[in-house]
């Protein structure tokens, strides 16, 4: 399915979520995470329906070859692969899940389905049902409505079949009066409410934990739902659809952008199916039956399931006390030298400082905001916002500060996938406090992650900022690594706040001479740092690259890096999602290496590393090297100018590079092959923490 050169970006990104059901299978790992990870893959999956699968049918549906944008692949035929590898996956996933559910019983922890309810558990269930369940359900009763009302998108629905017995009379041929019996069949759909909790935490019995799903529960009390209709048997198998989650935004020019956007993610609801999960045990009458009312056709992703869906509810699984069967828990480390408990603005005064999240603390990043919204001679702070917490301290801080008098800008990237209504909640309380909000620019999306602020000292105004590979975000900063430089380097934040100019007026297009911006130079800039490297090869100086993404996808620059391979340049690649190059293909990209980590935490930050003639740049960056990244938002990748942080990050990427335990090779089969070498093993995270853990050590 892939040409030599590149690898489809679709079937890559698929291979990347079989890594992540290789650690929902992997032994080695703790056996609530491993539940863990499966729900990590179920949600992955949703997303890929939602977006990529949308997409490609889209493609197909207009009847475009674009086998350029597929990588080599007719949209039919890639949609086909697709649904076949999902299936294969689904299969698997199952097969996990089963395995999971036995080993947690050798812990005493059993998850129950509706037939295995005990007679002690019985009174908890009903009443459990009739104070909470009951009155959240929404039940359906297809047969007298004209059409099928339009399913939520990723919502789980029961699909009870209830067998119905009617005694009839009828006249014979002479006129007798007869009874007879027949049968008549009714579809009803009971959807799963989404604020109640999934896994129902049963008493304890006998030092034994019971865990029922709520599915199950409600199978449970099925007799109680239905107990006003005179019915011989009832079945319930669930069902899940999938919708296109494109944005179609309005042209209406009296509506105000936040309208827009909230408007567009209100008709997701309406957006047409990309993929139908069914209990595969489901009997074919009943299947047909809803196949037929929801107008579903061989043109979408039809997959025969397990009896659970959505099982990205397995993501919040309870830990129910057993730390024994989950990772442990470390405490994030302090910034060496940088105190939370005095002023982070004066030290960051005298140096720069780089935080490596979650084995340092974001602590730094709220304190940061915390001081300046406080600080009197603070006067304007500006920040670009992607993904907030849902409780979050960097919304409340910079609300704080408005109300302190600070000038406060705030450029809020509304069409974050997924976070839309989380980002225009947000907008709109920050609006109503007096923030200043900037809406993007037209036809990009704003992915840059940076802050720069002004205070006044000795009569002038001193900038501080951050800029950062990863969202500003509470709850993410504890599972996703990411790098954040604190800076006062008075040429770097000049061109931070010329960022914060081209948000206000776009038609104008600022020069940098030290920040790499999306989407005028990146891409240009990018080329000629590898072209250094070429020459620099060819002239028998010392050269190499080392990249650590999360996707690379641009054949444009796959391209320069296969060229820098035949020059000689050693390239090192850390990519964690979508990889369509091909290393080690013989006379294009032989010098090329390329692993993906997989692990406890989920690998975010974009780091570039050029050796540059034995002068070194490196660069942190919110970019990835997609076509969408270099062409399509605004991005930021900063250099590093403090030579120990610069040697940071290259110890860090090394101490990642070095990984045997949970880094995948990738290749062009897409089997994710683990990668061994010999020595001691070497997982990189948990190295990763002891090195900030030796810092810290040695600094106190």
């Amino acid at each position: 399915m892939a040409n030599k050169k590149y690898t489809n970006r679709e079937l890559s990104w698929l291979s990347f979520n079989a890594r992540v059901l290789q650690e929902a299978a992997d032994e080695t790992v703790p056996l609530i995470e491993r539940l863990r990870f499966l729900g990590i893959f179920s949600n992955n999956l949703d997303e890929f329906f939602k977006v990529r699968y949308a997409t490609v049918k889209r493609i197909d549906l207009a009847g475009k070859a674009a086998k350029s944008v597929l990588g080599g692949i007719k949209a039919s035929k890639l949609l086909e692969a697709i649904t076949k590898i999902v299936i294969d996956q689904q299969s698997e996933s199952l097969k996990i899940l089963e395995d999971i559910q036995e080993k947690l019983k050798e812990h005493n922890i059993h998850v129950i389905n509706e037939n295995e309810v005990t007679y002690q558990q019985q009174d908890f269930i009903k009443n459990f049902f009739l104070s909470k369940v009951s009155p959240a359900l929404v039940t359906i009763i297809l047969n007298e409505l004209p059409e099928m009302p339009s399913l939520k998108d990723s919502a789980a629905y029961l699909a009870v079949k209830m067998v119905m017995t009617e005694e009839v009379e009828q006249k014979d041929g002479i006129d007798r009066i007869l009874k007879r019996k027949t049968k008549e069949k009714r579809y009803v759909l009971i959807e799963i409410p989404r604020n109640i909790e999934r896994f129902v935490v049963l008493p304890e019995e006998n030092g034994k934990q019971y865990i029922i799903l709520l599915d199950d529960l409600i199978r449970y009390n099925l007799h109680t739902i239905f107990n006003i209709f005179d019915y011989e048997s009832l079945s319930a198998h669930m069902i899940k659809i999938t919708r296109d989650a494109g944005l179609d935004l309005d042209s209406d020019l009296s509506k105000s952008f936040i309208e827009k956007i909230s408007d567009s993610v209100k008709d997701r609801i309406k957006g047409d199916p990309v993929r139908f999960v069914y209990d595969k045990n489901i009997d074919s009458e009943t299947l047909t039956y809803l196949m037929n009312k929801m107008g579903i056709d061989s043109t979408d992703s039809i997959i025969p399931g397990g009896r659970y869906h959505n099982r990205r509810d397995y993501m919040d699984f309870p830990s129910l006390g057993r730390p024994e069967l989950q990772f442990e828990k470390r405490e994030p480390l302090p910034i060496p030298g940088l105190i939370l408990q005095t002023s982070v603005l004066k030290g960051i005064a005298e140096k720069d400082y780089l935080l490596y999240t979650p084995y340092q603390s974001f602590a730094y990043v709220v304190k940061f905001l915390r001081e300046a919204a406080l600080d009197p001679k603070v006067k304007t702070i500006k920040i670009t916002i992607y993904r907030l917490a849902k409780i979050s301290h960097i919304a409340s801080s910079l609300i704080n500060a408005v109300k302190n008098g600070k000038k406060v800008t705030v450029q809020i990237e509304l069409r974050a996938r997924f976070d839309e209504v989380a980002n225009i909640r947000y907008a709109e309380q920050m609006q109503e406090e007096g923030v200043n909000l900037i809406f993007g620019v037209p036809g990009l999306k704003v992915h840059c992650k940076t802050c720069v602020i002004e205070r006044e000292e000795e009569g002038k105004l001193k900038r501080y900022g951050f800029i950062s590979t990863g969202n500003f975000n509470e709850n993410t900063s504890k599972l996703y690594t990411d790098y954040t430089l604190f800076t006062a380097d008075a040429a770097i934040l000049k061109e931070v706040d010329m960022l914060f100019e081209f948000f206000e007026t776009n038609y104008k297009v600022n020069k940098y001479k030290h920040l790499i911006v999306s989407p005028h130079y990146t891409r240009h800039v990018i080329y000629n740092l590898i072209q250094t490297e070429i020459d620099n090869a060819k002239n028998g100086k010392p050269s190499g690259i080392r990249l650590k993404l999360n996707s690379l996808s641009d054949n444009g620059v796959i391209d320069k890096l296969y060229m820098a391979s035949k020059a000689g340049v050693k390239i090192k690649l850390i990519v964690r999602g979508i990889c369509c190059l091909n290393p080690g293909i013989e006379g294009i990209s032989d010098n090329i290496e390329a692993i993906s980590i997989v692990d406890k935490f989920l690998e975010h930050p974009r780091v570039y590393i050029f050796e540059n003639g034995g002068n070194r740049k490196v660069y942190i960056s919110s970019a990835d090297l997609m076509t969408r990244n270099l062409d399509q938002r605004v991005e930021i990748s900063c250099p590093i100018y403090d030579e120990d942080i610069k040697q940071e990050l290259i110890e860090t990427f090394e101490i990642s590079w070095s990984d045997n335990v949970k880094a995948r090779t990738h290749c062009r089969g897409m089997d994710n092959p683990y990668r061994r070498t010999d020595g001691e093993k070497v997982r990189s995270q948990f190295a990763l923490y002891d090195y900030y853990l030796r810092k810290t050590e040695i600094y106190e």
